[in-house]
């Protein structure tokens, strides 16, 4: 055991957090518009009308409303020259306007209306009658149907073709906040370690980790995996209560957002004193997490970062690919406003890794019936090459020095 695991209490460390995001800058209006005019290029080069935006996170990127996935739709419509135009139900109208303010234009539709037809009609009253309708990628069914229905034979597209090219691409501002999200998380990582006891239930510490992401000013948390023993080896957690026991490879992995912007960090360590088979596993994945961030230059495919870590892990005898004992997922995932967002590092996407990129590095090694570890930080590409948010663990028995 050493004196980063263990010998506190739930109450002593929430006590000891104090509240500070006074340098925490929100988006502001003129970057949303920076975003739009981006959009707007790509859509211009891409012979697109106009990209259909429904209560999703690039509704939120784009436009700056937050809103809930239901039945009805809200949303907007981008055009291809910049133009931002709003649509919703009539009744929502001072619910809309609540958030994007008064001077924006808004569409609305009645209860008894087609909503589809009111998109058809804002892109005729536009003068786009020609060009593709690019959909926001996580658009849902029945509002793609509606409009295939509404644009009568008119072809809808993957709106990831305009979204991911902005959205894969943070400014300082974005980095920022999700530098300030991981900041609270990584603390409370800690803190979530010093609570530890034996017997604790795995509940408890992931109402703990909720607590604490709140008592800094951070968001509830997003998610909380947290695992003892053998479940460690189950890469997203069991659902049941587990109760920690001496020996145990713990796995925490949680994160929360601060305006809208996400952290997501995994630490593994051992409860107790690890033995020979945990420090020799600890020390591999912690390899193959610097040889994914060694890799991770600018210009270098996203594919090549997830065969540098997997290179470290067959070379040690598992695998290969993605067979167990070894790693059964890629090894990163792009992040922002979305916990997983464009771009991957994973096997066949060549996309080139650019200036403002962010990913997660966690190239688990999962061991089926005896523990699993994985180490997640995140890292950004900046003009130099990449540079983590968070440092990484440094030892299986300092994990946090």
């Amino acid at each position: 055991m050493t004196s980063a695991i263990g010998g506190s209490t739930a109450a002593i460390e929430l006590a000891g957090i104090v509240k500070d995001l006074k340098h925490v800058t929100p988006i502001a209006a003129s970057e949303r518009q920076q975003r739009r005019e981006k959009a707007a290029r790509l859509m211009q080069e891409q012979g697109i009308a106009a990209l259909v935006l429904t209560a999703s996170t690039s509704l939120y990127y784009f436009a700056g409303l937050s809103w809930y996935q239901s039945e009805r739709l809200v949303g907007a419509v981008l055009t291809r020259e910049g133009k931002l135009i709003f649509v919703s139900p009539a009744f929502e109208e001072s619910k809309v306007r609540e958030t994007v303010g008064e001077q924006v234009a808004v569409r609305l539709w009645e209860e008894d209306e087609n909503p589809y037809d009111l998109v058809a009609q804002i892109l005729q009253d536009e003068g786009l009658s020609s060009g593709a309708i690019a959909l926001d990628e996580v658009a849902p069914f029945f509002i793609a149907e509606g409009l295939r229905l509404a644009f009568k034979g008119r072809g809808l597209i993957n709106g990831m073709a305009v979204s991911a090219p902005c959205r894969m691409h943070k400014s300082a501002n974005e980095i920022a906040l999700m530098q300030a999200a991981k900041n609270i998380t990584i603390d409370v990582q800690q803190r979530a370690a010093r609570i530890l006891r034996e017997g604790i239930s795995s509940f408890e510490v992931a109402d703990f980790i909720n607590q604490a992401h709140r008592a800094h000013g951070g968001s509830s948390s997003t998610f909380c995996i947290v695992s003892f023993g053998a479940p460690t080896a189950i890469p997203h957690g069991p659902d049941g209560a587990q109760y920690l026991r001496d020996g145990d490879m713990v796995l925490i992995d949680t994160g929360c957002m601060v305006e809208r912007y996400h952290s997501d960090i995994t630490r593994s360590y051992v409860f107790g004193k690890p033995t020979p088979r945990q420090r020799t596993m600890w020390d591999l994945e912690k390899a193959a997490q610097a040889a994914a961030f060694e890799t991770a230059q600018l210009g270098v495919p996203c594919e090549q970062v997830d065969a540098a870590a997997r290179r470290v892990i067959e070379a040690a005898g598992l695998g290969p690919g993605y067979k167990t004992p070894g790693l059964p997922h890629r090894t990163g995932h792009g992040i922002g406003l979305d916990i997983h967002e464009w771009t991957y590092l994973v096997k066949g996407n060549r996309t080139p890794l650019a200036t403002g990129m962010c990913f997660s590095n966690e190239p688990m090694i999962c061991i089926d019936g005896e523990f699993g570890i994985r180490l997640e930080d995140h890292f950004y590409m900046t003009e130099h090459g990449p540079k983590w948010f968070t440092g990484p663990s440094f030892a299986v028995d300092a994990p946090f020095a």
